[in-house]
């Protein structure tokens, strides 16, 4: 079995394999080609009697111009190489090589474009890692700070209530680093799942009350550092039946439903509503959700780049008072948590705002 991927081969290779445009094949043609040209002027020679120093020098010319033509036929593409490999080490991974050759050299151009194909893949995701973790530990940063400056300038008192409160953004930091390193794991598909069961009223109304929790935490800080944030929308919550339950890992959950409530609270208007509704799926512990906002919506022609990460949408004016515009990752990381769980994440048709709906599929069902 090889170790990579097989050399490219052009169409209609004759002679078991042998290459008609192939570096090999080329040189020797040189050779036979400057062979017969001095055997024609030697014979051109012989017959009128044309000095031997003429033809040697003849000779001499032609098999040059010739060797020239080949050597710069080889000699160009590895001077382009040599420049595309010099900026991909300087850190340039845009740059590539023109594959319009089909020898040995056309081979290594294009190893050296998927090479810089790679090597800017990596790149482009180690800046969206620094990016997603800078978007996922500023939430609990900020309310743990909050709860702090409120205790140092005596405006709260260190009760249990207030330290409870400073615990639970801090164990929120922990499990927060503990999901970098499943996103550094992501593209090799190794990301852990911890599945189990639990109630969707209870769950779903502490992540509700935890939004509300930050959000007041953000405007205090807001308040006294001349920033904005969004202290006006009023998150509803709607749960069918209320004993319904789900088979999933909570914490991924959690990921989704936070930064679908985020996003939906900074496209609402002064005083507006978000619901979150939670809806039994087809299959054994499946389940519908949906975020509703009353905002501008997001128009048809960008439903399918809205889950692209750094995508901020082309909505004017989408925010609405007192919002920070966001980083255009709330939803990229949504919709790859609900990958992981081999679900669908989409935005759907409504009257009114934006609406996403997400698809979990709950418990596999047993093989028969």
């Amino acid at each position: 079995m090889s170790d990579g991927p097989a050399p490219r081969r052009s169409p209609g290779e004759p002679w078991g394999g042998v290459r008609p445009f192939a570096i090999k094949t080329k040189l020797g043609a040189l050779v036979v080609i400057s062979v017969l040209i001095t055997t024609g002027l030697l014979m051109i020679a012989v017959r009128t009697r044309t000095e031997l120093r003429f033809i040697t020098v003849f000779s001499m010319i032609a098999t040059l111009l010739i060797t020239q033509f080949v050597a710069q036929s080889l000699t160009a593409p590895l001077d382009e190489m040599n420049t595309v490999a010099r900026s991909i080490s300087h850190g340039d991974y845009t740059r590539r090589v023109r594959e319009n050759r089909r020898d040995e050299l056309g081979d290594l151009a294009h190893t050296i474009n998927l090479m810089a194909d790679e090597l800017e893949a990596q790149d482009r995701q180690r800046k969206e890692l620094v990016a997603n973790v800078s978007h996922e530990l500023r939430t609990p940063i900020a309310g743990l700070q909050a709860v702090l400056e409120n205790i140092v300038d005596g405006i709260s008192a260190a009760d249990p209530e207030t330290m409870r409160t400073a615990l639970k953004q801090t164990e929120r930091l922990g499990r927060l680093v503990e999901t970098l390193l499943d996103l550094s794991r992501l593209d090799n598909g190794v990301v852990p799942l911890k599945k189990r069961r639990f109630e969707v009223w209870p769950y779903l109304s502490g992540v509700l009350k935890e939004a509300q929790m930050v959000s007041s935490a953000r405007a205090g800080i807001a308040s006294r550092s001349g920033g904005h944030t969004r202290t006006d929308v009023h998150l509803h919550l709607d749960v069918s039946p209320p004993e319904l339950s789900t088979h999933a890992d909570p914490e991924r959950i959690h990921q989704v439903v936070a930064n679908l409530i985020d996003n939906a609270v900074k496209h609402s208007p002064p005083h507006g509503r978000v619901t979150v509704k939670a809806r039994r799926g087809p299959s054994p512990q499946s389940l519908e959700l949906e975020v509703l906002d009353e905002g501008p919506g997001i128009p048809q022609s960008e439903w399918h780049r809205v889950f692209e990460r750094f995508n901020r949408g082309a909505v004017s004016a989408p925010h609405g008072p007192g919002s920070d515009g966001g980083t255009g990752l709330g939803l990229a990381i949504a919709r790859w948590a609900v990958d992981l769980h081999g679900g669908r994440i989409r935005v759907a048709e409504s009257a009114r705002g934006c609406r996403i709906q997400v698809t979990l599929p709950g418990e596999p069902s047993s093989p028969s």
